[in-house]
C-alpha cells in the first residue's frame, strides 16, 4: 500500500511538473525525479503484475492531474452532473494509463541487469507508451513528460529528435538516476557514462549551432492581437456573448493598425451567411488594400457540404479571402466518436461533426512571410505540422495558434497550452504568434521564448511584433515531415524486441 501511495504522490508531481501550481512554469528537474522514483518502485516489484498497477496509478495520478480541467468543460460548461463528470475524468485518465501499466510490467519482466542497458530499455518503453497515447483513438498527447524539459538542458533535443525524443531521453536519466548508489561514483566506468552524456549533449548544441547558421531572421512586423474574453457560457448566446463578439472584434479589426491583426478561434460566432448582410465586407474591406494582413477565426460551411472550424485571412492582392480548415478534430468537440452519441447528449454543448482539412495546408503568402495557422490543439501534433515544411517554398515563416482556452476556465490549461506552442517552435525554428479567446495570448520567437503576453481572462489587445524565419528546416522537421513518428515506434519496438530475447536467452540452459 504504501508503495500505491508513492507511485500516487509521484503521479501527481509528473503533473505538477507540467505546469506548477501558481506560476504555470515547467519544471524539467521535477519531471525526472519523480520518474525516477517510478522506476525504482517498478524495479523493486515482487512482481510484473504489481509493478504494472503501480504503473497505472502513477499514470492514472498523472494523467488526471494534467486535464482534470476538462471536468470544468462538461461540468460547468455541459451541464453535466458533478460525479458523471468527475467519473469521466477519472476513466479517461485510467484508460490512457493502461498504456503505461503495460510498457511497467514489461519493464520489470524483461529490464536487464545492466544499468544502462536497463535504462535505454525503459527510455524506449516509454516513449511506446507516449507514442500510443498520442497517435491511437485520434491521439491525446496533452501533458507529454517532455513538455516540462521546455526550460531545461533536454531542451535543445527538440530541433533533432522533437518532444519524443526529449521524453525519452528524460526517461533514460530518471532511470539511470534511480540506480545511482555512492559506491557508483567511486568507479571509472561510472564517469566514461558521464562523459557519454556530456559529449551527446554536447553534440546537441553543436547541431543547433549549424542549424542557426543556415536560418535568415527577417525583418520584424507588427501585430495587434485580439483576446476578447467573451464568457464561454455566453459566446454562443444570441441574445449576450454573439453580439458583443461581432461588436468588440469588429471594432478592433477596423481600427487596428498593425501590419498583422489575428483575432482567435471562432472570433465571430456565427457563420458567414447568419451574419448581417455586409457585416464581414465591412470589417475587412480595409485589408483588400494597403500593407495590412487580417487572420480571423470562423466556422465556415452550410448543411449539404458540411462545417469547417476555419480561419479567414485578408490581404491585398488575393482574388478571395485565404482559408485554412481545421485538420486535427476534438473528439467530443468537434466530431463524435462511434458508441459515444448517447454520452454527448447528456451535455448542453454546441457540438458538431465538422470537416477535416486535409493536412499540409498551403501558408497565406504575404509581404515576404508565410502565415501557417493552426487551430487549438493542433499545435500538440507535431509530426502533422512538420508536413509543411516539405517544400522549402511553402514552409512557414510565421506560425500562428488560433484557440479558445474559455472551455476549460482559468487554470493550467492555459500554460499548459503555451508550452505546448513553445516546444513547437524550438522543433521547427519558427516563431509562434498565439491569438486565443481568455488566453495564453502571447508571442514566442524561433527560440522558445515568450517575448509579449496578455494577462489571461482580459480583454485586450497585445501590441507587440515578431521576426519571421526563413531556411534551415530543422532534421525534426525533414524526418517528421518525412515519415511521421515511424522512426520513434521503430526503434520503440526494436528495444523493446530485443530486451524480450535478451531475457529469453538468459533463461536458456
Amino acid at each position: 500500500m504504501k508503495a500505491l501511495l508513492a507511485a500516487l504522490l509521484a503521479g501527481l508531481a509528473q503533473a505538477a511538473s507540467i505546469a506548477l501550481p501558481g506560476s504555470g512554469a515547467p519544471s524539467w528537474w521535477l519531471q525526472i525525479a519523480s520518474l525516477a522514483l517510478l522506476v525504482h518502485l517498478l524495479r523493486t516489484a515482487p512482481g510484473w503484475r504489481v509493478a504494472a498497477l503501480r504503473g497505472w496509478v502513477f499514470a492514472t495520478a498523472w494523467l488526471a492531474g494534467v486535464f482534470w480541467w476538462l471536468f470544468i468543460s462538461m461540468h460547468t460548461y455541459g451541464g453535466l452532473a458533478a460525479p458523471l463528470a468527475a467519473l469521466a475524468v477519472l476513466g479517461l485518465a485510467i484508460f490512457l494509463g493502461s498504456y503505461y501499466a503495460v510498457v511497467s510490467g514489461y519493464f520489470h519482466a524483461v529490464a536487464p541487469a545492466h544499468k544502462a542497458l536497463a535504462a535505454l530499455v525503459f527510455a524506449f518503453l516509454w516513449l511506446l507508451a507516449e507514442l500510443a497515447r498520442g497517435q491511437w483513438w485520434t491521439g491525446f498527447p496533452w501533458g507529454a513528460g517532455g513538455y516540462a524539459q521546455i526550460d531545461g538542458p533536454l531542451a535543445r533535443l527538440a530541433p533533432t529528435v522533437g518532444v519524443y525524443g526529449i521524453t525519452a531521453a528524460a526517461a533514460g536519466l530518471a532511470a539511470l538516476l534511480a540506480r545511482v548508489r555512492a559506491a557508483d561514483v567511486r568507479r571509472p566506468r561510472w564517469w566514461g557514462g558521464v562523459a557519454v552524456v556530456a559529449l551527446l549533449w554536447q553534440l546537441a548544441g553543436w547541431v543547433q549551432n549549424a542549424m542557426d547558421a543556415r536560418i535568415e531572421v527577417h525583418a520584424p512586423i507588427t501585430l495587434a492581437l485580439l483576446q476578447g474574453n467573451i464568457p464561454q457560457d455566453e459566446k454562443f448566446q444570441p441574445g449576450s456573448g454573439v453580439p458583443l463578439a461581432l461588436a468588440w472584434y469588429g471594432e478592433h479589426i477596423r481600427s487596428a493598425t498593425a501590419q498583422l491583426v489575428v483575432a482567435p478561434e471562432t472570433a465571430i460566432p456565427l457563420l458567414p451567411q447568419e451574419l448581417e448582410p455586409g457585416y464581414l465586407e465591412g470589417v475587412t474591406a480595409r485589408y483588400r488594400e494597403g500593407q495590412q494582413a487580417l487572420l480571423v477565426g470562423i466556422a465556415l460551411g452550410n448543411p449539404n457540404a458540411g462545417y469547417t472550424n476555419s480561419v479567414l485571412g485578408f490581404a491585398a492582392g488575393r482574388q478571395a479571402p485565404y482559408e485554412y480548415d481545421k485538420h486535427h478534430l476534438v473528439p467530443f468537440g468537434e466530431f463524435i466518436p462511434p458508441f459515444f452519441r448517447w454520452f454527448t447528449e447528456l451535455m448542453h454543448i454546441p457540438l458538431g461533426d465538422f470537416n477535416r482539412g486535409a493536412v499540409g495546408q498551403s501558408p497565406l503568402a504575404w509581404a515576404g512571410e508565410r502565415v501557417a495557422p493552426n487551430i487549438c490543439y493542433e499545435d500538440l501534433f507535431g509530426e502533422e505540422l512538420a508536413r509543411r515544411f516539405l517544400d522549402p517554398a511553402l514552409a512557414p515563416t510565421i506560425m500562428v495558434n488560433f484557440s479558445n482556452i474559455g472551455w476549460f476556465g482559468d487554470t493550467m490549461a492555459i500554460a499548459q497550452h503555451l508550452s505546448i506552442s513553445r516546444m513547437r517552435t524550438l522543433e521547427f525554428q519558427r516563431p509562434m504568434v498565439r491569438a486565443t479567446n481568455t488566453g495564453a495570448t502571447a508571442v514566442v520567437d524561433h527560440r522558445g521564448r515568450v517575448t509579449a503576453r496578455l494577462p489571461s481572462m482580459t480583454r485586450a489587445v497585445l501590441g507587440s511584433a515578431v521576426e519571421g524565419v526563413s531556411g534551415g528546416a530543422t532534421l525534426y522537421a525533414r524526418w517528421a515531415g518525412r515519415w511521421g513518428l515511424a522512426p520513434l515506434w521503430a526503434l520503440g519496438l526494436v528495444a523493446a524486441l530485443a530486451a524480450w530475447g535478451s531475457r529469453r536467452r538468459g533463461k536458456a540452459p
